[in-house]
């Protein structure tokens, strides 16, 4: 079968490799991937990697590079193993990729993404959804209604990201927000507050295209570019006595971004990191302190999130398909996804991969 591969840093080859032919578990799910969204972790993986992606056997499940990619998707179901009761073949799933341990610390609480032992389809684990075919465990498959489309449900995934944030922020109706950073996690994260009911949205970001299709999400947020405008004053000049917004989203992984967040809040306000840091911050401590701030990280997500993105995408409330900017096949992966996405003055947001 054809499968987008993962081999090293700037090596992602199309390849053609062995369908799954073992019989399949009690509680294995044989599924065929529709389409796949690049994610900014497989972005890290192609410019320095591998990080992710193991190069010795994963400590759970084994899996080691070369890597099959993809772990925002949607699929059919092929088959199912005898145990299996959530889903029967044919039917569409979202597919919740996180893969733990149920009877650990974490998993006997239902704090699966915090397993020290976590893996993940299409990074830690024998398939991805940039492949015909994957087996996933029965947990991993979430059946999505008929309101809910393909390019939809493979959007789930990051929209949890996103969601889990601004759930960590305490965004709630009329709350004032600040969105640091306007890409694919940062455009979901808008599209979250918003449905969380914020009153007045911020958004800052370098790129003009990016920050041109914020204004197409949300046309009545305050759009900002923090290399032209001062990010501090617009701020100040539309917040309740310029106190600052009650939450701020760092939605880009870096010390700027961060830090512009922590001035940007107000005193007892809220700063979440949503942004992965691939390198040690430098923050005024000071500033935190004085402020009386309060800072939340987040990994990924609870994965019983799932069903209230469902209902959210479904009831048109979280319309994740206005971030997808291309459809693209796996073989035009590279030039076309990977590159694609890297340039700094691009105009893609989400790009979905279809095998």
């Amino acid at each position: 079968m054809k499968a987008v591969r993962f081999h090293g840093a700037r090596d992602i080859r199309v390849e053609d490799v062995a369908e799954p032919t073992a019989r399949l578990g009690a509680h294995d799910v044989l599924i065929k991937p529709i389409t796949t969204g690049i994610c900014g972790t497989d972005l890290h993986e192609y410019i320095a990697g591998p990080i992710v992606t193991p190069s010795t056997p994963h400590v759970y499940t084994g899996a080691t590079n070369p890597q099959i990619l993809g772990h925002e998707f949607s699929a059919v179901v092929a088959d199912t193993g005898s145990a299996v009761t959530n889903v029967k073949a044919g039917d569409r799933v979202s597919i919740q990729p996180l893969i733990s341990p149920r009877d650990d610390y974490f998993g006997r609480r239902g704090l699966y993404h915090l397993s020290p032992q976590m893996a993940c389809v299409g990074l830690s684990w024998a398939w991805g959804g940039m492949g015909e075919l994957a087996i996933v465990n029965d947990y991993n498959v979430v059946p999505v209604p008929k309101g809910v489309s393909d390019v939809q449900a493979a959007m789930i995934e990051p929209a949890a990201v996103a969601i889990y944030g601004t759930d960590r922020g305490g965004v709630q109706s009329g709350s004032t927000v600040l969105v640091s950073g306007a890409g694919p996690i940062g455009a979901l994260t808008l599209l979250a507050a918003k449905a969380a009911g914020a009153a007045r949205i911020f958004v800052s970001e370098p790129n003009p295209n990016r920050l041109a299709k914020a204004k197409e999400l949300i046309p009545d947020c305050i759009a900002i570019d923090p290399t032209r405008d001062n990010l501090d004053e617009i701020i100040a000049d539309h917040t309740e006595e310029g106190v600052g917004v009650d939450v701020a989203l760092e939605c880009v992984g870096l010390e700027a971004s961060l830090n512009a967040c922590a001035r940007a809040v107000r005193r007892q306000g809220k700063v979440v990191q949503t942004g992965l840091h691939m390198k040690p911050a430098s923050i005024d401590a000071m500033l935190w302190a004085l402020k009386d701030i309060t800072v939340e990280a987040t990994w990924c997500y609870p994965v019983q999130i799932w069903p209230r993105v469902i209902r959210m995408v479904e009831a048109g409330i979280l319309p994740l398909e206005k971030v997808v900017t291309a459809n693209i096949s796996a073989e035009d992966v590279v030039e076309k996804g990977f590159e694609a996405l890297l340039d700094k003055a691009g105009k893609h947001l989400k790009i979905l991969v279809n095998i």
